[in-house]
């Protein structure tokens, strides 16, 4: 491929093991790295800078928005995420893949902006299934529960605007499929 930025997206409601499949993913192929985004919100908990997120002030952000930095960007209620370029042409300087978790918006934002981009939507089995997984969690109410799944039903009409479609009935299953999508499109 040439293409200038050799990038993955991952999509999907949360709760449907988005994360767990990427760090599987990472560990299992050596060419493929996580990026890490950008964000103004404050580090929640034990996160770290440059390892969980990249923590940038308000104005920071802004400055590199009007340098053209991010590769995708976006305000979710009183905070900024994006994507660095900086970060994605590192990881593709060391002949890997990067790989984002990124939401709906973020994913057709970049696909649209760089067509090359493999964007994958990982579903869950059906919404019961997704319910059961994020009350299994047991870190929201059930009030914020149904929250997320009204959004879910949203992103799941989205689908349909990633190149493929991946099921997470099993999770061995979905990453075989994920990494097959992506050796094929790479030619790995």
């Amino acid at each position: 491929m040439n293409n200038k930025y050799k990038i993955v997206v991952l999509s999907a409601p949360s709760g449907t093991g988005k994360n767990t499949i990427i760090e599987k993913l990472v560990k299992q192929a050596s060419y493929l790295q996580h990026s890490i985004s950008s964000t103004t919100r404050d580090p929640r908990g034990k996160e770290k800078n440059g390892e969980h997120y990249f923590f940038l002030r308000k104005r920071e952000f802004e400055d590199k928005i009007k340098k053209d930095a991010f590769l995708e960007w976006a305000k979710v209620l009183e905070n900024y995420y994006g994507t660095s370029k900086e970060f994605i042409e590192k990881i593709n300087q060391n002949n890997q893949i990067a790989i984002l978790d990124i939401d709906i918006q973020g994913g057709l934002q970049l696909k649209k902006k760089y067509p090359e981009t493999l964007a994958i939507f990982v579903r869950p089995p059906s919404l019961e299934e997704l319910k059961k997984r994020l009350i299994s969690r047991n870190t929201e109410t059930l009030q914020q529960v149904e929250k997320r799944l009204k959004l879910a039903k949203v992103e799941l009409g989205y689908q349909n605007h990633y190149d493929f479609v991946v099921t997470n009935d099993k999770l061995d299953d979905a990453i075989l499929k994920i990494r097959k999508i992506i050796s094929e499109k790479f030619n790995l």
